[in-house]
């Protein structure tokens, strides 16, 4: 069976004109989750049974059959654990804590009134105090395109049900990237509408004052329609505020500073945010370098300033009730808001009063601010080693965000060679949040990006792509090397013009060697790439001898690969043969 992802604008549109009944998309959805249950049941702590989603689906057929315009007709969705759902226990992540709600959340009963399904609730980092999706004692939802990764977080299983094609959208929640990151692992669009613009009446509280309901899915018009039918003021949250709209132009688009750009040794991150910022720039935007030190400072005040403390606010009777099921991270992080002091929250207070004015002036130079949604990614074994540091990390673009009260969208940027995705977010003051999504979809048409990946289905191998310049290449003496070891054959290429290539003197059989040497020096040398398992690839590594090794190559696109470099005393009596473009044509010669 496919698991091809669901379009909520499309399943409304053909349950609304009787293409399709709402039972046969449920009948469907069920099948699905039957699939994929075999890999990843943990993205879900409860479902509705069969028999009640077959009833609703049955009921909103009954109200179209009657003329009832709706604008979700028969779109399934998911709902994060710490977001009320009536019929369903609410466990923030926490089974002692799990309790069930009298009512739905606001924003759930606007959805079900237009005419959506409930699935069920998904998995989540405990009481949304994570961005990796590893903090669950109901299992850690890893990245439905290579398991090996995190999901990202908090919102980890309302990310990977919608990657893997089992609902259209999920609801998840934001308060320091929690619905943007996930969003940005598994290629999806993540939107954080403007702080109380969203009701967050049947919530579990994370951070009250910073906490925003959030949607996830696969197209800016599915966001859009969503945010469509639950934004607005409710009365019963004392924290709903009116948000005035703001029509903004995304003509001047904020970057960071290059010496500010957090990558955490992800060349690929760099490479693909270098790429998405370039196809604005030749849109017509004009890239404005700003400074991020009032940003960064901020987000310092989330997790290292008085806000932890809004956290142990919000679980103080967990904490004292010491339950065996509270993740020993989580207790960590928010045992930390005990020793703060009101006069550390009132000075925390003015801080940020002075940082949100600082922010004010930024947008004065810029409309929008174009940031990396992380500066790169982990596998789930180095989460687990550094769960704190390694977390920290990936809320270096976001933590910011619902302090200073700003509004943002995470969308694709690309997919790494590992097959998770790389996205970036559009932040605007609060009130853009429309211009936001207009402004990602002009980005998303532009950057006309290649489809997601498959989905991770069977185990996806680890691989690493290898260049290769001299006797390796096809019909050279040293080809058997890479074909002994199973290596697939990706493309024939170029290196970034930067390098020289010596022939070296009495090495047997005849091989090149490859010298970064800079832009002003270099040319593009010809290479071919291959594909190899990690395991093939360490073979090979250990084969290499000197004064050759295996390094990191730059190819022509500006991504980079492993490849073959060079000691100093490789050049010692060599013929430079850059001139001739490659070894095919020094072999010829």
């Amino acid at each position: 069976m496919s698991l091809a992802r669901l379009d909520a604008c499309g399943i409304a549109a053909d349950v609304s004109a009787g293409r399709v009944s709402a039972v046969a998309v449920v009948q469907d959805v069920i099948a699905r989750i039957a699939v994929y249950d075999l890999i990843q049941p943990q993205a879900w702590i409860a479902r509705f049974d069969a028999h009640t989603l077959l009833a609703q689906a049955e009921a909103i057929d009954a109200r179209v059959a009657a003329g009832e315009e709706l604008l979700l007709a028969g779109v399934p969705f998911a709902v994060k654990d710490n977001i009320d759902v009536a019929g369903i226990d609410t466990t923030a992540g926490c089974p002692s804590f799990g309790y069930r709600p009298a009512a739905s959340a606001t924003v759930v009963d606007r959805l079900v009134a237009a005419g959506a399904i409930c699935i069920g609730k998904t998995n989540l980092d405990q009481f949304a105090t994570g961005l990796n999706g590893t903090r669950s004692p109901y299992g850690a939802p890893v990245n439905a395109y290579n398991r090996a990764y995190v999901s990202g977080g908090s919102s980890s299983g309302s990310a990977v049900v919608v990657a893997a094609g089992l609902v259209a959208f999920a609801l998840g929640t934001d308060t320091a990237g929690s619905g943007r990151v996930p969003a940005a692992f598994q290629h999806l669009i993540g939107l954080k509408p403007s702080r109380g613009r969203w009701s967050s009446t049947g919530l579990v509280p994370a951070c009250r004052t910073l906490d925003c309901i959030t949607v996830l899915a696969s197209t800016v018009a599915d966001t859009r329609l969503v945010d469509t039918v639950v934004a607005g003021f409710d009365a019963t949250d004392p924290f709903s505020v009116r948000v005035p709209k703001q029509d903004r132009a995304a003509r001047r688009i904020g970057v960071p500073r290059p010496d500010q750009r957090k990558w955490f040794g992800d060349l690929e991150a760099e490479r693909l945010y270098d790429k998405a910022i370039a196809c604005l720039a030749a849109n017509g935007a004009e890239l404005v370098e700003i400074d991020m030190t009032p940003l960064n400072e901020a987000a310092q005040l989330l997790y290292g300033g008085p806000w932890v403390a809004e956290r142990t606010a919000a679980l103080k009777a967990v904490l004292a009730a010491d339950p065996a099921d509270l993740d020993p991270v989580v207790r960590e992080v928010v045992a930390g808001g005990l020793d703060l002091r009101a006069v550390d929250l009132f000075n925390g207070i003015y801080r940020l009063a002075a940082l949100r004015r600082a922010a004010e002036i930024m947008w004065e130079s810029i409309d929008v601010l174009v940031l990396p949604t992380t500066g790169t990614t982990y596998r789930v074994a180095e989460m687990r080693a550094a769960p704190i540091a390694l977390n920290s990390n990936l809320g270096a673009y976001t933590n910011f965000v619902n302090l200073l009260d700003m509004a943002a969208i995470a969308v694709p940027a690309g997919a790494r060679d590992n097959g998770t995705g790389f996205g970036i977010t559009l932040i605007g003051p609060a009130g853009t949040d429309q211009a936001l999504m207009a402004a990602s979809e002009a980005y998303l048409d532009a950057a006309a990006l290649a489809p997601p990946p498959p989905l991770d289905l069977e185990g996806r191998m680890q691989t690493v792509k290898l260049a290769v310049v001299g006797a390796h290449l096809k019909d050279m003496p040293l080809h058997w090397q890479l074909t002994s070891r199973d290596a697939v054959f990706v493309e024939a290429t170029h290196t970034a013009p930067t390098y020289t290539l010596y022939a070296m003197a009495d090495s047997v059989p005849p091989k090149p060697a490859l010298v970064n040497v800079g832009a002003e020096d270099g040319a593009a040398i010809a290479v071919e790439v291959y594909e190899l398992d990690v395991a093939a690839f360490g073979s090979f590594v250990v084969d290499v001898p000197p004064p050759l090794a295996i390094g990191s190559v730059t190819l022509a696109d500006g991504s980079t690969v492993k490849g073959f470099v060079a000691e100093p005393r490789a050049t010692v009596g060599a013929e430079d043969i850059t001139a001739l473009g490659g070894w095919r044509a020094y072999v010829a010669r």
